[in-house]
């Protein structure tokens, strides 16, 4: 299972210029965090990044993910601003894997009920729409009702709070770290209620 779950959103425009002469000046340190014919999947992820990194596999993006990682594994936030100048766009993290199991678990349960299957990249009002239902979900099972946000939600977003509360009555009080996750969820929609671009959803080992 993810020990770690990454959101990121992407700007192809940067990303063809500052990522791609990156990983073409810096082809030997990248060519270790490759998988086998290092050379073969380079050439592949070099010509996916010219034409838009939203391109890439999930493998593939991990794969740089991990050469970033590494080579500013002193300074996280380094790490993340480098990311950023290349293109991409680290901008929360669930850092626990008994966390991410959850989160993965309420997904799930939406994809399987809402019939929408939120994939590696989606766009960003359907994953607002899943966002809204976990806020939901997860209040209910904190059981309070002290936030104002939800209750602004609900007024405009009804079929998403019936079926967040269907599935809160199928499922019971669900015995997760439900504070983490409503707040996951808040800080989640918080980020990009206002974005109109894609997002990615990145499982991390």
């Amino acid at each position: 299972m993810a020990k770690e779950l990454y959101f990121i959103k992407t700007n192809p425009v940067i990303a063809k210029i500052n990522l791609y002469n990156k990983l073409c000046r810096e082809e030997n340190n990248v060519l270790s965090f490759l998988n086998d014919d290092k050379k073969t999947s380079l050439e592949i992820i070099k010509n996916k990044v010219k034409d838009s990194v939203e391109e890439l596999s999930p493998e593939e993006l991990l794969q740089i993910f991990n050469w970033f990682k590494n080579e500013y594994r002193l300074d996280k936030e380094e790490m993340k601003t480098q990311l950023f100048i290349n293109g991409i766009d680290l901008f929360y993290e669930i850092p626990s894997e008994a966390h991410v199991n959850n989160f993965q678990k309420i997904l799930s349960d939406y994809e399987k009920h809402s019939q929408s299957r939120l994939n590696f990249i989606s766009d960003c009002e359907n994953f607002n729409h899943f966002l809204i239902y976990g806020i939901f979900y997860t209040q209910m099972i904190k059981k309070e009702n002290e936030d104002i946000l939800p209750h602004f939600l609900k007024s405009d977003y009804k079929k998403l709070y019936i079926l967040a509360e269907n599935q809160f009555n199928l499922n019971g009080v669900d015995k997760v770290d439900s504070d983490n996750l409503y707040n996951y969820f808040i800080d989640l929609y918080d980020f990009t209620k206002h974005y109109k671009g894609s997002i990615i959803k990145l499982y991390a080992q």
